[in-house]
């Protein structure tokens, strides 16, 4: 009976939870999939019952923005009634750390790819990197993608590309970076640290970087460090962290995190005076 009583209390609690916060995503599963199994992880916890569909109806959870399955990093998760202010944080600022390659290309942009193109890199300087960074700093614009989470006719680009359909390259759309800066350069390699608006695709920057020194780049890795106000130091719950006890606690912090946070980001630019429309 008591173990009935303590399931039916954390059942309670599970289902009392409402607010965002936010998960530290693993390197390799789909974003989808790594809420799937936080979904699994509380609901078992809780000693809830699902049958395969019934799960998604049973406990409202979405995140705040896709992460490549290969990258790293913040994962924002809205819970009960915070489903519906993840719209805000996919408008929203994010951090990310990036490691790029020089003389490779792949088809997907990262290291899970195809190799389609290698051109020699000896030529570039560090010099001539942060000269180019300048140039995708602030309002610029950029193509998607092709292996990417947005959809044609309902079905995501990733999902056709990898049927072998012909998938035409979405048109460029403005984006907004905010900083942008070179931390390490040791050719082949470099790393950047990127703060940019929503929509915005570290791949392509990275490849269109490659493009621009006139050889080619591809991300080896990436991590998002920051989204809205929640840091991947700070706030970002580990793996074992998943429980309802830890993910109420998150949601109470977050709560006042969010209230702090500040509406309007500004562009950086040259005269401290002028704030970007």
């Amino acid at each position: 009976e008591a173990g009935g009583a303590a399931l039916g209390r954390a059942a309670d609690k599970l289902f009392s939870l409402s607010g965002l916060f936010a998960v530290r995503k693993p390197k390799g599963p789909t974003s989808a999939a790594v809420l799937n199994l936080l979904k699994e992880r509380l609901l078992a916890e809780a000693g809830v019952q699902t049958n395969g569909k019934k799960r998604n109806q049973v406990l409202k959870i979405g995140h705040g923005g896709t992460l490549d399955s290969a990258a790293t990093g913040v994962l924002v998760v809205g819970i009960g009634k915070g489903t519906k202010m993840l719209g805000t944080m996919l408008a929203g600022s994010k951090k990310y750390t990036a490691i790029g390659m020089l003389g490779k290309a792949t088809d997907t942009l990262d290291a899970t790819g195809k190799v389609t193109e290698e051109k020699p890199y000896d030529q570039v300087t560090k010099g001539d990197l942060e000269n180019v960074l300048q140039k995708f700093t602030g309002d610029i614009m950029q193509v998607p993608p092709l292996y990417s989470a947005l959809k044609k006719d309902g079905e995501r680009l990733s999902t056709l590309m990898k049927r072998g359909e012909a998938v035409e390259a979405k048109p460029a759309r403005p984006v907004r970076v905010y900083s942008l800066s070179l931390q390490h350069f040791q050719p082949p390699l470099f790393t950047l640290d990127v703060e940019c608006g929503g929509g915005f695709y570290v791949r392509s920057l990275v490849n269109d970087i490659g493009k621009e020194l006139s050889t080619c780049a591809t991300v080896q890795e990436l991590t998002r460090t920051k989204q809205g106000p929640f840091t991947l130091e700070e706030h970002a719950l580990q793996e074992d962290k998943w429980t309802i006890d830890e993910i109420a606690q998150s949601l109470e912090l977050c709560t006042a995190l969010l209230l702090e946070e500040p509406a309007r980001k500004k562009l950086k630019t040259e005269h401290a005076g002028e704030t970007a429309v």
